[in-house]
Order: structure tokens, then C-alpha cells, then sequence
């Protein structure tokens, strides 16, 4: 019995260990980078970043059709990543949608999104306007006129009594 708790206890050491050992592995083929996601109106250009690639490496941004990369329109544009292994691109596009752009460099893939809307629903940072806005001076005559018919009520329900009682 203390053979078995013995092991059970010596696999669970081991198994403690090498997680955080794993969880430090550096990154090598296949290796996700990361990119930002990008919110434009028609034709406005924007940049895209592409992060955790490897430094001082050539890259490739791939783009569909419908997207420019850089100035000219372009699918695909090649840009060396900065010593940080960061990499950014100017992104525009004249036709809406949600666009995957994705940079390659050696191994290391990096994926963003550019959405693009038409500039009459672009975000204008407001909550929109519903309903009417009725001004706070009707709002309190409205409230006035309630509590003086309120009041009326009980004056004349008080001296129909009084007068009941004499």
C-alpha cells in the first residue's frame, strides 16, 4: 500500500515539474503570432500590426482581393519584422466586408482582421436618439397639475364630510 502512494505521489511530483517547464518551450514551426483588428470605413486607411514574430526576419502579408496593402494595390506585401519582432502594414479597401490578413514570416503566421463599413454606419461613438425629449419644464407643470388635482380631491372630500356632520 505505501509502494502505491509512494508512486502515486512521485507522479504527481514529476507531472508538477514539467508543466511550467512546457509552458516555457520557446516557439518554433507553427508558431501563432498575433495581430490587431483593424475597424475602417470605405477607402479610409488604417495600419495593422503583426506581433510575436521572430526578429529581423523578412515577412509577407497576404490579403484578399477586394484589399490594399501598402500603397499600391497590392495581395500580398513584404516588409522585414523590427528587432522586437513586430511588423505593420497600411490596409484600406473601397468594398465592406470582414477581411483576413495574414503575415507569414519563415514558419511563424500572424492573423488580424480588417473590417471595413460604409461611411454612413460607421461608428460615431453615441447611444442614437429614440423617443421624444419632452422639456423639464412641461414634465414639472404636468407633475404640478397632478398634485394640485390631488390636493383639489382631498379639499372637497374633506368638506363634503364637514358639511355631512353638521
Amino acid at each position: 500500500m505505501i509502494r502505491k502512494i509512494l508512486a502515486t505521489v512521485a507522479v504527481v511530483a514529476v507531472a508538477l515539474i514539467a508543466a511550467p517547464a512546457a509552458a516555457q518551450a520557446a516557439g518554433g514551426a507553427g508558431y501563432t503570432g498575433q495581430g490587431t483588428n483593424v475597424t475602417l470605413t470605405v477607402g479610409e486607411v488604417g495600419t495593422m500590426t503583426f506581433s510575436g514574430l521572430p526578429p529581423n526576419t523578412p515577412s509577407t502579408a497576404t490579403a484578399p482581393d477586394a484589399v490594399t496593402l501598402a500603397v499600391l494595390k497590392a495581395a500580398t506585401a513584404s516588409r522585414a519584422t523590427d528587432a522586437s519582432g513586430s511588423v505593420s502594414f497600411q490596409v484600406s479597401s473601397n468594398t465592406p466586408g470582414t477581411y483576413t490578413i495574414t503575415d507569414t514570416a519563415g514558419d511563424w503566421v500572424a492573423t488580424g482582421t480588417l473590417t471595413v463599413v460604409p461611411a454612413d454606419t460607421a461608428s460615431t461613438g453615441g447611444i442614437a436618439n429614440t423617443g421624444y425629449d419632452t422639456p423639464v419644464l412641461w414634465i414639472w407643470i404636468a407633475g404640478g397639475a397632478l398634485l394640485l388635482g390631488a390636493a383639489l380631491v382631498v379639499v372637497m372630500t374633506t368638506v363634503r364630510r364637514a358639511r355631512q356632520q353638521d
